[in-house]
């Protein structure tokens, strides 16, 4: 007899319909029934999973953004001096969602939908971001390798300073821009903030 295949298979499975049916028709037009007749199962079975459809296309947000948490805790991991994770998280930040923009633009305002609504997962993925980021300041300030030793005041200078670059609503300001106008912008910054951290000076 056989064996019903793992939640989490089936999970997995729906949100890769989703997002497909995102990119095809958009986030308004996305439906339960649609993504439940494609995965060949009742609407009614969706929700034994997703119990909404914003849940389901909170999951859609959540997978999407995966990767990158996954990246910034890797370089968090790493060896390298304080100040050179703080610059390749950033620079992960950045290109993904600059990423996203250029090639995954449903999903990408799908992203923003989540930021405008404080859904959880973008609560959640914000979360995570700046747990990343402080950790290797308060690494780079343990460490003497920042002279800026007042920790809020390095956590508000790195967001105030790039918020123009990794922040999904404030890219999109830039979406008719150039990638490497925008990225050569933001390196530049980037560099001006490094140099106040390891120096204390602003």
């Amino acid at each position: 007899m056989p064996t019903a295949p793992p939640a989490e298979t089936n999970e997995a499975r729906l949100v890769d319909i989703a997002t497909a049916h995102v990119r095809k028709f958009g986030h308004a037009r996305t439906t339960v029934v649609g993504v439940a007749a494609e995965a060949g199962m009742t609407h009614a079975n969706v929700y034994r999973y997703f119990p909404s459809k914003a849940a389901l296309l909170d999951e859609v947000v959540a997978s999407g953004l995966r990767p990158l948490e996954a990246r910034l805790r890797e370089a968090g991991d790493g060896a390298d001096p304080a100040h050179d994770k703080l610059e390749r998280m950033l620079i992960a930040i950045h290109r993904d969602y600059r990423g996203k923009l250029d090639d995954d633009p449903a999903v990408f305002d799908l992203l923003i939908e989540a930021l405008a609504r404080d859904r959880p997962s973008a609560r959640k993925h914000r979360a995570r971001v700046q747990s990343e980021i402080q950790r290797v300041l308060e690494e780079g300030v343990s460490s003497g390798a920042f002279g800026m030793t007042d920790r809020r005041r390095a956590m508000s200078l790195v967001f105030d300073a790039t918020h123009r670059f990794i922040h999904p609503v404030a890219l999109r300001l830039d979406r008719d821009a150039s990638a490497s106008a925008v990225a050569s912008r933001f390196e530049a910054v980037l560099s001006m903030t490094v140099r106040a951290l390891r120096t204390g000076r602003l």
